[in-house]
């Protein structure tokens, strides 16, 4: 397990190299600038769809389409970069998916608000967490989780992002019947997937340091090489997910390509050098920016009422334990908790976690939270903030690079997630499933956060069961009064609001 000592700096005294192992600690934490680096844009890479999607979903809820990916990449930035400086760990932040989609169709479109009372609303639940973190109150429910909890908490968030790997690769698919079922070996997205899985798998077998990585970049090269190929010759090969193209292969449609438009590299060269640095990069105006704040505004104000509460405790509950889950699992991939189970200096990531959302609220780009995919950069051995501040400054960058955000397909970064899962299930082995008082709440952890598709709803399963499961067992004694007090929280949010997440 991971445990502070005195740091041992590396490079001559004085130097950069130094200066950036001995404030990020990197020689103590066993790691390299190198390896942080890779690590961080490894991250980046399995989280980047955030950049396209949260526009397209919030876009939805009346806002700008550019403004909206303007201010995705800015409080990504801005809160990863918090994280590195400030608590020094790994953990990359960004819009949260699934409360931008209640944020557009639950609260703007169901509850017929503004979009900035929606941000505002935010804002508001960021600055309540943020007051829990200063008095210590989220920091102490983390510590009073059993440890059978946390190892099924890791466990089951393995087995949450694998789905969404799954998922996100085709490989498994909707079915009205039985639910989901194998995807089809003929769709270019499964094919590549497929392909990626085993690329990277052999490259961990033979122990290549940077083999999530080097699988995301040699198949994204080999998804559009084919996709080029498939165009010469008149076929179907839409692993980019074009519209008006077959998802199967087959004919090409006429005047249609397998290659997004933004790939284009042909229209690119059409223009000469101007014309190609000018598709390649592109400088977001200063009106890109007009979504900022917002949230303050004369028009947000107007739209708070009482009756919005019960959405900002929602709200409030899926960031407060999201956050709670991603945490613990991470650390314990990264072996970057004590041996109590603790995670060093964890207020600083819970306080920048709580201003993220704030921050999120405030430039117009939803709740912005931990991200679990930041398993996959400490799966490639990040072990300190260099890795949170290159994601950083990969988000400021992809403000002026947007075509080549769809060069990485998700065929390529979708299997990232299912082998990151792999990683942290293993986690799974240290629960004592002899004792049925520990093993019980932790398998319902499990299958409670990935059947409602849902992180906080399992950790609750998992804290009800508990405290339930001690009492009918006679060791009611064993539970931490706060287990009692969340878990009792968990049972009025399953009553009340749930159905709004």
């Amino acid at each position: 397990m991971y445990q502070q000592k005195t740091p041992k700096g590396s490079g001559k005294s004085g130097s950069i190299v130094s200066i950036v192992d001995n404030y990020f600690q990197i020689s103590e934490r066993k790691s390299t600038i190198k390896t942080e680096l890779l690590a961080g844009l490894t991250t980046f890479m399995t989280m980047a769809y955030i950049i396209i999607l949260n526009p397209i979903i919030l876009s939805a809820a009346g806002m700008d389409f550019t403004m909206v990916f303007v201010g995705t990449c800015v409080a990504a930035a801005v809160a990863t970069l918090l994280m590195g400086v400030v608590a020094k760990y790994p953990f990359a932040l960004a819009s949260g998916m699934g409360l931008n989609s209640v944020l557009t169709y639950g609260v703007v479109i169901g509850l017929g608000l503004t979009w900035q009372t929606a941000m505002l609303m935010i804002v508001i639940e960021g600055a309540i967490i943020t007051l829990l973190v200063l008095t210590n109150l989220r920091e102490m429910v983390m510590d009073a989780i059993p440890k059978s909890l946390k190892l099924a908490i890791g466990a089951a968030i393995g087995l949450f992002i694998a789905y969404i790997g799954f998922m996100d690769a085709k490989i498994m698919v909707g079915n009205s019947v039985t639910l989901v079922q194998f995807g089809s070996l003929s769709n270019p997205i499964v094919i590549i997937a497929i392909l990626t899985v085993i690329s990277i798998a052999a490259m961990m077998a033979l122990k290549i340091k940077g083999s999530i990585l080097y699988g995301i970049l040699i198949s994204s090269v080999l998804a559009l090489v084919l996709a080029f190929g498939a165009n010469a010759l008149g076929f179907a090969f839409n692993v980019y997910g074009v519209q008006g193209v077959p998802a199967t292969i087959g004919a090409l449609p006429a005047g249609t390509s397998n290659v997004p438009a933004a790939l284009d590299v042909t229209t690119w060269l059409s223009g000469g050098v101007t014309g190609l640095i000018g598709h390649i990069v592109a400088i977001p105006s200063l009106a890109s920016f007009g979504m900022f704040f917002g949230a303050f505004s004369q028009t947000a104000i107007q739209g708070l009422s009482i009756a919005i509460i019960p959405v900002v405790f929602a709200f409030l509950m899926v960031d407060f334990f999201d956050t709670m889950g991603t945490v613990v699992a991470v650390g314990e991939q990264g072996r970057m908790l004590d041996k109590k189970g603790k995670l060093p200096g964890l207020k600083n990531v819970l306080l920048v976690d709580s201003v993220a959302a704030m921050i999120g609220g405030a430039f117009g780009a939803s709740s912005v939270t931990t991200y679990v995919e930041s398993a996959s950069g400490v799966a490639q051995g990040g072990r300190t903030g260099l890795t949170a501040v290159t994601v950083a400054l990969l988000f400021l960058a992809a403000l002026f690079f947007v075509p080549l955000a769809y060069f990485v397909p998700m065929a390529a970064a979708a299997p990232a997630l299912i082998i990151v899962g792999y990683l942290m299930i293993t986690s799974i082995k240290d629960i004592a499933w002899d004792k049925i008082e520990d093993a019980l709440p932790a398998f319902l952890t499990i299958v409670g956060m990935v059947f409602t598709f849902s992180i906080s709803k399992g950790i609750g399963f998992g804290f009800i069961s508990y405290c339930l499961i001690k009492v009918m067992s006679g060791k009611w004694k064993d539970v931490h009064p706060l287990m009692w007090i969340v878990s009792l929280i968990f049972l009025l949010y399953f009553i009340f609001v749930s159905h709004m997440i």
